[in-house]
Parts: structure tokens; C-alpha cells; sequence
């Protein structure tokens, strides 16, 4: 049961549900996964492939299986976070009493994971038709078929990330001006997050070099 130096720093560094998820933490390594930091929390590996891994939340904490939607769930407890997650689900827990009385339960589902991963099985991706069209892009490309052949000459990440992205605002007005911003990027072939030198930089993270439409 090797403990990441890493992790351990994780762990004297964080305030919130530090003792909640240093329970989880010694659950998960008593199952003989590889103790690992990525994304900035603790994650379990099997054979260099990711299965499992630990955070917490405002309101709770949580074992986070990267292949949960395969698992059998039988005791009914994985959470998908939202619509568009396709893969991960979450066994949420608000107590170390609650963890302490889940611990079996919680050993046999990630033994699950762990024999999902050695049976090399994947979770089918969602293709980008799958996605529904927003109302209102569906309005701009009835008025533009031009930028409706655009759109669609985009690669299938591409068109997902915009679907997404306009989707996900609330109000029919804020859909409409975030597809109005991003006509012009998708007529130049252009996805979500890419510069206009080709380069794919997320736009928060550019550092003046490219310019953006």
C-alpha cells in the first residue's frame, strides 16, 4: 500500500474534507491501485490506466470512477454530474461515518472498475448528431446557409464544443449572442478555443502571441 509523496503533500495542503478524503485515500490503496497526482487531486491508476480518483467539494466529497457508467450499480449510488458526461460517475459522501459504513460497498465497485479495466472495455462515445441543436442556431442556420455549410464542415469536436457551449446558457437571448459572436470564427473554420493562427490554445490561457476573432 505505497503512498505518492506527491499525494501526501496534497493532503497537508488541503483544508476542506482533508481527513474525509485521507479515509478514502487508504480505501482506494488497500484495493492495489497506483497512487498518483493528477489534475491537481489524488488519482488510482491499474496498469497505468486511470480508474479512480478522490475530491471534494462545497457540500461533499467524492470517488470519482472514470468508467462509471459501466459499472453495475448495484446498490443505486453513482452520480453522473450532468447530461453531457458520458463516462465518469461519482459516489458522493457528506461524513466519515458514512464512508466508514460504505466501505465494503465501496471496495466492490472499484474491484468492479479495476475488472472493467482489464477486460479493456470502453464507454462508446457520443457522437456529435447525438447532441440536440439549440432552437436558435438551428433559426441562424435557416437564415445563413452559408455559415450552415461551415458549421458543418467543422471537425466533430469542433461542432460539439460550439453545441455545447450554446447550449449551456439559459436565456433564448444569451444562446442567440453567443452564436452571433461566433459566426464569423466558424465561417473561417475556426473551433470554440482555437486561435486564428490555427494554433489550438485556450483563449484564457493565451498570452497575447495570437490574436482571436
Amino acid at each position: 500500500m505505497a503512498t505518492n509523496p506527491k499525494v501526501d503533500d496534497f493532503f497537508q495542503a488541503t483544508k476542506s474534507w482533508s481527513k474525509e478524503l485521507e479515509q478514502l485515500r487508504f480505501i482506494t490503496l488497500e484495493c492495489g491501485l497506483v497512487e498518483e497526482l493528477k489534475w491537481g487531486v489524488p488519482c488510482y491508476t491499474f496498469q497505468g490506466k486511470n480508474v479512480v480518483l478522490i475530491h471534494g467539494f462545497k457540500e461533499y466529497y467524492a470517488l470519482n470512477f472514470f468508467k462509471g457508467a459501466l459499472l453495475s450499480d448495484t446498490e443505486n449510488i453513482l452520480v453522473q454530474q450532468t447530461d453531457n458526461v458520458q463516462s465518469a460517475r461519482q459516489i458522493r459522501l457528506t461524513s466519515i461515518t458514512e464512508a466508514k459504513a460504505l466501505e465494503s460497498t465501496l471496495k466492490a465497485y472499484i474491484f468492479e472498475a479495476i475488472e472493467v479495466e482489464k477486460a479493456g472495455l470502453k464507454v462508446p462515445a457520443k457522437k456529435h448528431e447525438d447532441y440536440a441543436i439549440p432552437e436558435e442556431l438551428q433559426i441562424a442556420f435557416d437564415k445563413n446557409k452559408v455559415f450552415h455549410k461551415a458549421f458543418y464542415d467543422l471537425t466533430p469536436g469542433r461542432q460539439r464544443g460550439y453545441i455545447l457551449f450554446f447550449s449551456s446558457a439559459k436565456q433564448a437571448k444569451t444562446r442567440e449572442t453567443r452564436i452571433d459572436k461566433n459566426i464569423e470564427r466558424i465561417l473561417k473554420g475556426y473551433g470554440l478555443t482555437d486561435c486564428t493562427c490555427g494554433q489550438s490554445k485556450k483563449m484564457p490561457q493565451c498570452d497575447g502571441s495570437h490574436k482571436y476573432l
